[in-house]
């Protein structure tokens, strides 16, 4: 399988918000890899997976999620 590249716009812009965005992608995701960049003004998101990881993460309620294209 291959792997894609998903980067979402988040809501994660704290501290406190990358503690349980990062238990949760750790349950969710445990084969993949990601990473956030709290230094871009969009709390950017990127995940490495071999998963279409874009409905599973818009559709959590531990942070707010939106794709870019």
């Amino acid at each position: 399988m291959q792997i894609m590249i998903y980067v979402f716009k988040t809501s994660v812009d704290s501290q406190a918000k990358f503690e349980s965005a990062s238990a949760y992608l750790d349950q969710l995701l445990p084969k993949s890899q990601w990473n956030f960049d709290l230094e871009d003004c969009d709390n950017i998101l990127r995940v490495d997976s071999e998963l279409n990881v874009a409905e599973l993460l818009q559709n959590n309620t531990i942070f707010d999620c939106i794709e870019l294209e």
